[in-house]
C-alpha cells in the first residue's frame, strides 16, 4: 500500500492475540524453532543456509555473493544505482498504448478516451511474461498494476480536479480517473545495444480498469451475496481497483490484488457487517465517483454503483452488492485479452499480494496474502487440485490458460495464520465445519447457513477473527524461495504500539467507521519488537511443514536508522532501511537467490537520510547468529546492501528480473518532480508534471546485476 493512501483506521474488533504480545513471550525463539525443523544443519547455518547446504547435497561451492558497493542514501530528484549501471525510464504514465493516441506532453489533457488508450498512473505490481520461449530476456508482456492516482498531476493543465471534497463531480473526469486505475499490459523488447522501448499498437497492448467487465468465479459467483442490477445472475462484474501488490501463476497467468478498494465506495444507510469490518466509508468515497451519478451521460449505473446504500426492495433494485463483488486476487491472461476472471476462493480482503508457493509436481498449488492493515492477518490458499507439470506456461503458444486457472483457484482451502510464541505456527481453516475458539461451527458463529462457504468468503476478515488468527503488523508482500519453500513477509510498521505493556482496545459499536477505528488500539512491545510506536517494520520468514496446517518461523530483520537505540538487527549507514514493502526472492539455481527488499518509508530516522530504496541480501549466507534476535545481525552486515534509491517524493515499488538476470524492472511510484527524460538518473533542471513509471537497471557490460 502507498503510504499515500495508507489506511490509518484500525478495523479489527477482535480480541485476539496481537504479533506483538506473540513476540513478546517468545524467548530464545531462534533456537527452538530450529530444534523443530529437525535439520541438523540448521544449527550452524540457520534457516537459509540449512536450505542452501541441502540444496547443493552438502557439496562444497563458492557461495553466492553481491558484487557491488552499496550505494549512499540520497535526497534527490533523480534515481541512484551502483557505479558501472543504468537505469533507464520505461512506459511512464500516459504513455499512448497506439499510434493514433496522442503522444504525451506535460501540458496534456487526459480524457476519458485518452486514458483507457494509455498507461495507467502510479505503477506498482508487475511481472512479466514471455512471448516466445527463445527470448524471455529481450521480448515479453508487461504487465503492471495502477494503484491509485494522483489528482493534483493528472489535472495539472486545469489546475487541479473539480470538485475534489465536495460537491458532484464531472462525469468525464470520473470516468477519466476511473480509467487511470487498473493494470496495464504492454509488450516491450529490448534492442541489441540494450535499450528497452513499448511496442507500439501491439495485439498485447490493453488496458483492465475500474469500468472493465470482469467475470466472477470461485465459492461467492452465482450467489445471493453479488447479485447486482448489472448482473442478477451474479456472475458478471465492473472493475478492478486500487491494485497493489501482484502475482503469477505457474500456467502463465498475472494477479493483480484488489488493495484498498474499499475507499472508493460509500454507504449512508444500513450497515453491513462487512463493509463496516473491512471499512467502507459513510460519509463520501476516496474520490467522490458516485457524485457523478444521475449525469445525463451515464450509462448503466456505471457512477451509482459506487454508492452501495441500500434504497430498494431487494438487492436487484440498488448497488448494495456492488462493493462484494470486489476485494479478490483477478486474474488476467497477458496473452489472449480474454475477460479477467476474480477468483473468490482466495478470501475478499484488502489483498496486498499473492505470491506462489513452493512447486511440487503432485502437490497441491499454494498462494499466500497479506491483508495490509494494521492488525490484520496473513493468508494462504491451498487448492484441491494437485500440480501437473503438463499445465505449465508455454510461450508463444494459444490456449484456454484461464480455464487451467479454474481447476487450481476455484476449488481448494482458505487458511489465515497465527504465530506462537515458541516459533511455531498454525495455519487456521476458514471453512463452514472448521471450529471457533469457544468450539462452534465457523458457519454457526457467522449466523450462516452449514453449507455457505460462499458467506464465509464474504466475511473472510470476521471468519479469521473468530478462529483466532494472530494480528499483524500491516502484512504487506511476500516471496518464496522456490528451493527451500521458505516464505519471506514484510510487516511494514505499526504506530499502535505502547512501551509500558499494556494494550487498549476499542469496540465496534456499528457506528461510522469515518471515526477512529476499532479493534486494537494500541499493543505492546516485546523483547524481539521492542519498540514504542513502532514505524521501522520488520521482515519475518517461515517454512512449511509436511503437515498442510503447521510451520515454523523467525525475524529476518529489523528495519532502524543506524543510530536508534532499538537498532535490533544492528543496521549501518550503508543499509539502514524502514517500512519495508515491496519483496522479491530472485532464484539463481542451487538452492541460492538474491533477496530484493523495497521501501515505503515515512519514518523520520531513516527519511531524513535518505529516500525510498532497493536493498539486496543472500539470505543463504548470513550464518546463524545465535544470540542475535533476527537473522541479520552485527556479524553479518557486509550481506545486507543498498542497491538503488529513488527520486525524491516516491517509493519503489514492484519488481522483477528478465529470466537471464542481465535486467532488473522496479516501479517508481508518486514521484515529486521526476522523470526529467528517459536517463532515470537525471534530475530535472526545473519543475516537470510528475509521471510514476517503470525502471530497467542493467550493468553497462551485459552481465547479470547484483553479482
Amino acid at each position: 500500500m502507498s503510504k499515500e493512501i495508507e489506511e490509518h483506521r484500525v478495523l479489527n474488533p477482535s480480541s485476539n492475540e496481537p504479533f506483538d504480545a506473540v513476540l513478546a513471550r517468545h524467548v530464545s525463539r531462534r533456537s527452538v524453532m530450529r530444534g523443530g525443523l529437525g535439520l541438523a544443519a540448521a544449527s550452524m547455518l540457520g534457516f537459509g543456509g540449512a536450505a542452501q547446504a541441502l540444496a547443493s547435497g552438502g557439496a562444497k561451492k563458492t557461495p553466492l555473493s553481491l558484487a557491488f558497493e552499496s550505494v549512499r542514501g540520497s535526497r534527490t530528484d533523480a534515481v541512484v544505482v551502483p557505479a558501472g549501471y543504468t537505469a533507464q525510464v520505461l512506459v511512464p504514465w500516459g504513455t499512448p498504448l497506439h499510434d493514433q493516441a496522442s503522444a504525451w506532453h506535460d501540458g496534456l489533457a487526459m480524457t476519458p478516451k485518452r486514458q483507457a488508450e494509455s498507461v495507467g498512473m502510479h505503477h506498482d505490481g508487475m511481472h512479466g511474461f514471455a512471448l516466445e520461449s527463445s527470448s524471455a530476456s529481450r521480448r515479453f508482456v508487461l504487465a503492471l498494476n495502477n494503484e491509485y492516482i494522483d489528482q493534483q498531476a493528472l489535472w495539472a493543465p486545469q489546475g487541479g480536479p473539480t470538485n475534489a471534497e465536495e460537491g458532484a463531480r464531472p462525469a468525464d473526469e470520473s470516468r477519466t480517473e476511473i480509467n487511470a486505475h487498473g493494470v496495464t499490459l504492454v509488450e516491450v523488447v529490448r534492442s541489441a545495444d540494450g535499450h528497452w522501448s513499448h511496442v507500439a499498437d501491439s495485439p498485447y497492448n490493453r488496458r483492465f480498469t475500474s469500468a472493465s467487465d470482469m467475470q466472477l468465479s470461485g465459492p461467492v459467483a452465482g450467489s445471493d451475496y453479488v447479485r447486482t442490477p448489472f448482473s442478477p445472475e451474479g456472475v458478471l462484474c465492473r472493475g478492478t481497483n486500487n491494485n497493489c501488490g501482484n502475482g503469477y501463476t505457474p500456467w502463465g497467468t498475472y494477479l493483480a490484488c484488489e488493495e484498498n478498494w474499499p475507499n472508493v465506495f460509500v454507504n449512508t444507510g444500513t450497515r453491513f457487517r462487512d463493509d463496516a469490518r473491512i471499512g467502507i466509508p459513510t460519509v463520501r468515497g476516496r474520490y467522490g465517483w458516485e457524485t457523478s451519478a444521475g449525469d445525463a451521460s451515464e450509462r448503466e449505473g456505471e457512477f451509482a454503483r459506487f454508492d452501495i446504500t441500500p434504497r430498494g426492495a431487494s438487492a436487484l433494485d440498488d448497488y448494495r452488492n456492488e462493493a462484494r463483488t470486489f476485494g479478490y486476487q483477478v486474474e488476467i491472461d497477458p496473452y489472449s485479452g480474454e475477460r479477467a476472471v476474480k477468483r473468490t476462493a482466495l478470501g475478499r480482503f484488502r489483498h496486498e499480494g499473492c505470491w506462489l508457493g513452493k512447486l511440487v509436481p503432485g502437490k497441491p498449488v499454494v498462494f499466500y496474502s497479506g491483508h495490509d492493515a494494521r492488525n490484520e492477518y496473513v493468508y494462504k490458499f491451498v487448492s484441491d487440485a494437485a500440480w501437473a507439470p503438463a499445465d505449465a506456461n508455454r510461450p508463444g503458444e494459444a490456449y484456454d490458460r484461464l480455464a487451467i486457472g479454474a481447476k487450481y483457484l476455484d476449488e481448494g482451502t482458505l487458511y489465515a495464520a497465527r504465530f506462537e510464541a515458541d516459533g511455531r505456527g498454525e495455519w487456521l481453516p476458514l471453512t463452514p465445519q472448521a471450529r471457533t475458539r469457544d468450539g462452534r461451527c465457523l458457519h454457526e458463529a457467522l449466523g450462516l447457513a452449514a453449507d455457505d462457504l460462499a458467506g464465509i468468503i464474504v466475511n473472510t476478515c470476521d471468519a479469521a477473527d473468530l478462529m483466532g488468527a494472530t494480528p499483524m503488523d500491516r502484512p504487506e508482500w511476500a516471496s518464496v524461495d522456490p528451493a527451500s519453500g521458505e516464505v519471506y513477509l514484510t510487516l511494514t510498521n505499526n504506530s499502535k504500539r505502547t512501551g509500558d505493556g499494556s494494550t487498549a482496545t476499542y469496540t465496534n459499536d456499528g457506528g461510522s467507521l469515518d471515526e477512529p477505528g476499532v479493534g486494537f488500539a494500541t499493543a505492546p512491545v516485546n523483547a524481539a519488537n521492542p519498540r514504542a510506536e513502532n514505524g521501522a517494520g520488520h521482515i519475518i520468514r517461515w517454512r512449511e511443514r509436511d503437515d498442510v496446517a503447521a510451520f515454523d518461523w523467525e525475524v529476518f530483520v529489523f528495519g532502524a536508522a543506524a543510530d536508534d537505540a532499538d537498532n535490533l538487527s544492528g543496521l549501518t549507514e550503508a543499509n539502514q532501511f524502514a517500512s519495508p514493502d515491496g519483496l522479491w526472492f530472485d532464484d539463481r539455481g542451487e538452492g541460492e537467490g538474491i533477496l530484493w527488499i523495497q521501501t515505503d518509508n515515512g519514518y523520520e530516522g531513516v527519511a531524513e537520510h535518505t529516500n525510498d530504496q532497493v536493498l539486496a541480501v543472500v539470505p543463504g549466507v548470513l550464518g546463524a547468529g545465535e544470540d542475535a534476535p533476527s537473522v541479520v545481525n552485527t556479524g553479518n552486515q557486509q550481506g545486507l546492501q543498498r542497491f538503488a534509491v529513488g527520486p525524491n517524493g516516491a517509493e519503489v515499488t514492484g519488481i522483477f528480473a528478465t529470466p537471464d538476470r542481465t535486467a532488473l524492472f522496479i516501479n517508481i511510484q508518486h514521484p515529486g518532480n521526476w522523470p526529467a527524460s528517459q536517463d532515470a538518473t537525471e534530475p530535472a533542471s526545473g519543475s516537470v508534471r510528475p509521471r510514476a513509471a517503470t525502471v530497467v537497471i542493467q550493468k553497462r557490460d551485459g552481465g547479470p546485476i547484483g553479482v
